[in-house]
């Protein structure tokens, strides 16, 4: 699944300013933050951790 269906799927909006404003939320490193590949496989790493610590629960930053 990728990060835009799985911010769809959250009911978060998924445009690409969007994304890079919560990799930025979520401190994703800056080295990513230039590399669109890169920051997009650790957003979508970091939201699935972020639902994993708040019990499959999706937690207000998330919200969109």
């Amino acid at each position: 699944m990728s990060i835009v269906d799985l911010l769809k799927l959250l009911g978060s909006d998924s445009s690409l300013p969007t994304r890079k404003q919560l990799a930025t939320d979520l401190s994703c490193p800056v080295d990513k933050l230039g590399d669109s590949a890169q920051m997009i496989m650790w957003l979508h790493q970091m939201v699935l951790q972020k639902l994993a610590d708040n019990g499959g629960n999706v937690p207000k930053e998330l919200l969109g």
